[in-house]
């Protein structure tokens, strides 16, 4: 039904915004901290991480994977502060399904042609 589409897209920007502002927040209190390292954006992360598979976790063991919480929580929230979350979530879904080569090939491609094409982007712009 698209009012459930248009509803569920209005709960996940929600959520995005939340995680989003948050994200730039952390890199706000940050700032004296991140000399040289991105502590911040590794914060972020591993925290992200960790949100996510908490609340991925309570989702799939009351049976609410769908639910309006669980988009806002985990795809607006958990996506808007960091997608590298998302990633993470993916990649150990396919681990534990046993596809032990789709999970090499996904994080060895996310890795390196991502940060192959960052600098591809940058340098053709430069």
């Amino acid at each position: 039904m698209v009012s459930d589409f248009i509803k569920n897209i209005l709960v996940v920007g929600a959520g995005s915004f939340v995680g989003g502002a948050a994200r730039y927040l952390v890199s706000l209190a940050m700032k004296g901290v991140s000399k040289g390292f991105p502590w911040a954006t590794l914060a972020v992360n591993l925290v992200g991480c960790f949100l996510i598979g908490l609340l991925w976790g309570l989702f799939s063991k009351n049976g609410a994977e769908g639910s309006n919480w669980a988009l806002f929580l985990t795809v607006g929230l958990c996506g808007g502060f960091t997608t590298f979350s998302t990633f993470s979530k993916e990649a150990l879904v396919m681990l534990q399904s046993g596809n032990v080569w789709g999970f090499a090939g996904y994080v060895t491609i996310s890795v390196i042609a991502g940060i192959a094409l960052v600098a591809l982007g940058y340098f053709l712009v430069r």
